[in-house]
Order: structure tokens, then sequence, then C-alpha cells
């Protein structure tokens, strides 16, 4: 089986190290791509970056890659332009998963989702940045990393400031969320992110996604990357592979 395993805010394709291994080492395809701006592609981060911008890293990445019968992941802010990369080629995905993600709507930006007070302070918090390009990243305890551990240290010196110009991004979409594609949603339940409630209610309330439990932070990907491994091992085989008609 192919994945694609998309990293979060802040975050970039490091993220996935410990799952990628565990699914490579079971003779699975795994790619794990860096958005523009972030990780160790920190140095491109831009006023010009969108949420299209993103989408696109990841349509040309699965292009050039020529990845197809795709479990896609997204992790956190990632299910948003996983959102947007279905929109635009869903003959090359087989299943979405969406982890502890994010859901935006058509033509909404995350700023709009936001109460006007915690706009604001997100653009304080990036007045101290270089340029103001960026929102500092929050401490790895956020995430669920325990304070003083391995772990701790490991997340957050390899954090990065999200391009700003993201939250003010609308999203494109020219068909409802995930496309008509099969889709799962994982909620990462301990400590849960109140951030996400309302999304994940949404979830609740569509009826046709799948639903599952993993009782660890947000970063499951690295608290505990055996239970999400299994896990996505069980999602992919229960979906059913994609079926290619030629004319």
């Amino acid at each position: 089986m192919t994945f694609v395993l998309l990293h979060g805010s802040w975050h970039g394709a490091w993220c996935w190290q410990r799952v990628a291994d565990r699914l490579r080492s079971q003779g699975h395809r795994v790619t794990t791509p860096n958005q523009t701006g972030v990780g160790e592609r920190s140095h491109l981060i831009s006023a010009d970056i969108t949420l299209d911008t993103f989408v696109e890293d990841i349509v040309n990445h699965i292009a050039h890659e020529e990845l197809d019968d795709i479990i896609f992941v997204g992790h956190s802010f990632g299910g948003i332009p996983m959102t947007g990369v279905a929109d635009r080629i869903p003959e090359r995905i087989r299943h979405l998963v969406y982890l502890d993600s994010l859901i935006l709507q058509p033509g909404k930006t995350l700023f709009s989702t936001y109460p006007p007070h915690v706009v604001e302070e997100r653009k304080k918090q990036a007045l101290a940045t270089p340029g103001g390009l960026g929102l500092p990243a929050p401490p790895a305890t956020f995430f669920g990393m325990k304070a003083g551990t391995d772990d701790e240290a490991w997340v957050q010196r390899r954090l990065t400031p999200q391009p700003l110009s993201l939250y003010s991004s609308p999203l494109s979409l020219n068909n409802p969320i995930g496309n008509g594609l099969p889709r799962t949603y994982i909620y990462c339940t301990d400590p849960a992110i109140a951030l996400a409630e309302p999304m994940r209610q949404w979830v609740r309330d569509q009826g046709d996604w799948g639903w599952r439990e993993i009782a660890t932070g947000h970063n499951a990907m690295i608290t505990a990357p055996a239970q999400l491994t299994a896990m996505l091992l069980s999602i992919a085989r229960q979906a059913a592979p994609r079926t290619i008609t030629t004319h």
C-alpha cells in the first residue's frame, strides 16, 4: 500500500519518522512531503504562501512521485490542504485519514473561524518573527509532549514558525469536503485539543465518516507511533482499492 503522511502547523516531514519507519518495515511505500515555509523548507517563508501553495505542493509531489491508490493522512492543519488535494485529484486517492485535523469549510479562512481577540493576539505574536511573516510555535507541551522528556526536547528544537498568511487564505474547493472519497477521522483524546472540537462535532454530524479514537496527545505519530501505525493499517486494509477505468 502507498501512504502519504502530511504534517501540521509548525512541524515538518520529520514528525512522521517513527510511523514511516514502521510502515516501510512492513513493505509499504511511504512519502512524507514537507510544505513550503516550514520545517526543512522554513527558509522559503513569505507573505505569498497561501493554502493554494500548500495544495499545489502536494499535488506536484504526488504527480512527480507517480503515486496512486493513496492512503492519505493529514495531521492537524495538514487536514486542510489534504482536503484541497482531494478536490483536485481524487482519482489518485483511496482513503482520506484526518488525524486530529482541522476541517475548514469552502471559502472560509482559519481567521474567520476564530474569535476576533484570538485573531488580534496571533497577529501580535507574528510581530516577534522576522518580517512578521510567521506565527511562532507554541511550546512542545501544547502538542502532548511531556515536560522534561527527550520527546519534548526533540520536538521543541524542530518547530518553526507557521506562515501567517495561511490564516487569512481561503480554502478553494469545487466539491464538498472529501470530494466523495471514503474518509476517517482519528480523534486524539488525551489531552484533547479544544480548538478543533467544533470541527470534530461537524464530522460527527455528517454520518458518513469513519471515526476512531486514540488515547494520546495531539502528536500521536510521536507519542503513540506503534498504536497509530496499527490503526492506519487497519483503516487501509478495510478501504477498497480505487477502480481504474480505461477508455
